[in-house]
This record gives C-alpha cells, sequence and structure tokens, in this order.
C-alpha cells in the first residue's frame, strides 16, 4: 500500500467516522464542506485514496465510497511519520520548529531507522535527475556525504538541493540542469542525504 499524506489521512479519517454515524458513506459536498474546501479538491483526495488503495468508487455514484481495508489506514507499525519542513526560509535553521508544516507517512523499511525529514521541491536546478518542482523529497539526516550524493546543504545561510562532489580544497555542488552553474564553496553544510521522492498526479 502506498504512502497516505496528512491530508488524505485525516479524509479517510472521516470517511470512516462518517460511515460509522450514519452507516452510508459522505457525499463529494459534504466532504468538502467538512475541510472548506472545494469539491474538487475532496474528488481529488478521495481519488488519491482509491489509487493508494484504501477505499473503492463505484461508478463514481454518489454515497458509494468503500473503505477497503479498515485495518490498515496508514496508522500500523509498518509506517512513520517523517516531518515536511517545508521551503526553508534564508538564516533560519533548517529543523527549526516554526519550519514544520505536517508530516508524510512512510514505510517503515524506507526509512531504516535513520533520522529522515522531507522538503518541498522547488525550481527545476535538478530536472535532469528526475527531481521535478513540486515534488517532496525525502533525506536521511546527516553531515556526511560521498562524491555523487544528492544532498540538500546550506551554503551562506540558504538551503539548496545538489549533487556533491569533494575537490582538494573546496567542495562543488552541482545542478542537474545545464542552465544552472555549480555553486563552489569552502563552507558547505551537508545536512541531509537524498533517499526518497514523493510525487502526486492530482
Amino acid at each position: 500500500m502506498k504512502a497516505i499524506t496528512q491530508r488524505q489521512l485525516q479524509v479517510l479519517d472521516h470517511i470512516k467516522s462518517y460511515v460509522a454515524e450514519h452507516k452510508y458513506p459522505p457525499t463529494m459536498r459534504e466532504i468538502s464542506e467538512h475541510f472548506g474546501i472545494s469539491v474538487k479538491g475532496a474528488y481529488d483526495h478521495v481519488k488519491a485514496l482509491e489509487r493508494k488503495g484504501f477505499i473503492h468508487l463505484n461508478n463514481h455514484r454518489s454515497r458509494t465510497i468503500e473503505v477497503l481495508d479498515t485495518e490498515d489506514d496508514g496508522n500500523d507499525r509498518s509506517m512513520t511519520e517523517v516531518p515536511i519542513l517545508g521551503n526553508v526560509a534564508a538564516g533560519r535553521p533548517l529543523f527549526a520548529e516554526e519550519n514544520y508544516e505536517g508530516s508524510v507517512r512512510l514505510p517503515q523499511e524506507y526509512v531504516r531507522g535513520a533520522r529522515n525529514f522531507a522538503l518541498n521541491v522547488q525550481g527545476d536546478s535538478m530536472r535532469d535527475a528526475g527531481i521535478h518542482d513540486g515534488d517532496l523529497a525525502v533525506f536521511a539526516h546527516q553531515s556526511v556525504a560521498d562524491n555523487g550524493d544528492i544532498v540538500v546543504a546550506m551554503v551562506d545561510e540558504a538551503v539548496t538541493l545538489k549533487r556533491f562532489f569533494r575537490e582538494k580544497n573546496r567542495v562543488k555542488l552541482q545542478a542537474e540542469n545545464p542552465a544552472y552553474p555549480p555553486i563552489y564553496t569552502q563552507d558547505a553544510r551537508i545536512l541531509g542525504k537524498l533517499t526518497h521522492l514523493i510525487r502526486s498526479y492530482d
């Protein structure tokens, strides 16, 4: 079963609670009104839950949402919470509490016991490595990296996502897009190594 986002988990929990109270599932409009979002937004969340195997829709008719596995709602022991630290402002420590923007649930085997965090990708500087604007990038928190690793690093109080290379007297942080020149520095602080990407097609 695929990872479920915090909002999707909230929608799933609401559907379950609604069914438990009314003995039938909510409509898309009722879901949208509960969360204060558009009907399309509610539909997108429900369709994402269907694609991930949590629910089934019967011919997209009203009140046909069926919860497929009530025992596996993303809260089982095989899943773990990874904090999303959002888009970090210059000068602000990466792990500052104010950067916290919720979390994403991932299978336990994805994190392998390390301290992990996730960041929203902005821009296209890493497009040729298959990392695109809007992706959610998951990192293992570590302060060292091998040549060729894709890392998130702090340079001049700004956080950047680049491929790491250590040279004789400096570090090169290489973009994966020829439109962006490499960053050469003697003062790069590695914050984490890229381990996974989460991409939504909603």
